[in-house]
């Protein structure tokens, strides 16, 4: 089934869209009844299956939902929906380690629920995407972390060098469920729509202890948060980080403190021009009415024109050329990114990794050329060579081992054959032309150039 949205479907949505753009006033009363149509639920269906997500509570996973039949298991599910007698399962509760410590618990619902919170998204989302802020990039159609970082830089090369960067403590897990509600009602007013969507919401978290004894929490009694791994979840909390946003922008902050914001899901900076400690106390006064707050330990003031400052991976903030020796505003892979990058190398170059050479070299490609997608952007040129090097020293490392070659490898393995005959990618070709690049032209990807103001 093809993952391109049926017209049927992308004609709804369009329909939704218009009327909620043209009347922001408007609430819809008739939603409900769409999310059980045939189309909408094998579009999910299909859209669920390519994430190929790990089963739920029950542990139904894809491959027995194709052995029973998609046509009945969806069917059956319809009927659920159309009888109003569905209900979600618990949410089985990962934890995933975070690549600076702790772990971020991720909350993975079931099949079934996963291709209903789908089906609703596909209704609900082009209605919510007319009054979100055009400084919301994150989880959007047709925007990117990628977008929000080029915006940031655009702002920073413009002057806005007074930096809040903001981080928000426990956003997921601190969203209250009767404010975010009265966002969504807002808008909607189908009362089963609703009721869906609070279902979802009040669902109980299901989690294992060591001896493997099951443990349950929230539920009905549950009053805050929307668990991190829902389809639906990134939309909510979309929704109730516009009311920030739009906030923002009706009384005028942009204008009173010459500021421009930047919002990735929880993620956000203010950019001013000398008014960043205003700004960031109205933003605190903001959130803190909304139920949220910022982490004060890792929320910081920043002058861009002086110090770097990191966002969605990258690191912007003064550089000076090596060749002339003047400084502009970059943006740059963080070195964060890159080592986190060179950990995951290394995990597959290990020494007793037995898969054939071809496969090994698909899987190094795969990574180096998604880490190269997202960081295509600014002043690259240096994070692709300490890549390159370190995939370089480690396939020919490897290699020695595999080959029990004595001494360093070189003769046997330059460059040349590892990047070559080896089949293994090279950053720097990706983007950047040749491996040595003329160091004028390096300069002028780097961003800001001779435009930028100049550092103090």
């Amino acid at each position: 089934m093809s993952l391109v949205t049926p017209d049927r479907i992308r004609r709804l949505q369009r329909k939704l869209y218009i009327k909620a753009k043209s009347e922001p006033a408007f609430r819809f009363y008739m939603l409900y009844d769409k999310i059980w149509r045939d189309d909408i639920l094998a579009h999910s269906y299909a859209l669920c299956r390519s994430n190929r997500g790990a089963p739920g509570v029950d542990g139904v996973t894809f491959d027995q939902v194709k052995a029973q039949g998609v046509p009945e298991w969806l069917a059956d599910l319809k009927e659920e929906l159309r009888a109003k007698t569905y209900r979600p399962d618990a949410v089985r509760r990962v934890d995933i380690p975070k690549p600076g410590g702790g772990v971020r618990p991720l909350g993975i619902p079931t099949i079934r629920d996963r291709v209903v919170q789908q089906a609703a998204k596909l209704v609900l989302e082009p209605i919510f995407e007319a009054d979100f802020d055009d400084s919301a990039h994150g989880y959007r159609p047709r925007r990117s972390a990628l977008g929000a970082v080029k915006e940031v830089h655009k702002a920073i090369c413009k002057g806005y060098t007074d930096v809040v960067d903001a981080d928000l403590s426990k956003f997921f897990h601190t969203i209250p469920h009767h404010d975010l509600m009265q966002s969504v009602a807002r808008r909607v007013s189908d009362k089963w729509m609703l009721k869906l969507v609070k279902s979802w919401l009040k669902a109980p978290v299901e989690e294992r202890g060591d001896r493997g004894r099951r443990r349950r929490t929230g539920g009905k009694g549950s009053k805050h948060g929307t668990p991190q791994g829902g389809v639906i979840s990134p939309l909510l909390a979309n929704i109730y980080m516009n009311r920030f946003l739009r906030a923002w922008r009706q009384r005028g902050k942009g204008q009173k403190y010459n500021a421009i914001v930047v919002n990735y899901a929880d993620d956000f900076v203010i950019l001013s021009k000398g008014h960043a400690v205003e700004a960031l106390a109205w933003s605190q006064w903001a959130l803190e009415s909304m139920g949220l707050r910022l982490n004060e330990a890792k929320t910081t003031l920043v002058n861009a024109r002086e110090n770097h400052f990191d966002f969605l991976g990258y690191t912007f903030g003064p550089e000076r050329y090596r060749r002339g020796g003047h400084w502009y505003l970059s943006a740059k892979p963080s070195k964060k990114a890159v080592r986190r990058m060179k950990a995951k190398l290394k995990r597959v170059l290990f020494r007793s990794n037995m898969s054939p050479w071809p496969d090994i070299a698909r899987r190094l490609n795969w990574m180096l050329r998604g880490w190269a997608s997202y960081f295509s952007y600014g002043t690259r040129l240096m994070a692709y060579r300490a890549i390159d090097n370190l995939v370089e020293q480690r396939t020919r490392q490897f290699l020695q081992r595999r080959h029990k070659v004595s001494g360093s490898g070189t003769r046997r393995w330059p460059d040349d054959v590892i990047f070559g005959q080896l089949g293994v990618q090279r950053l720097r070709t990706l983007h950047l032309g040749p491996v040595r690049v003329p160091r004028r032209e390096t300069s002028r990807r780097a961003g800001c150039g001779k435009t930028a103001s100049p550092v103090r």
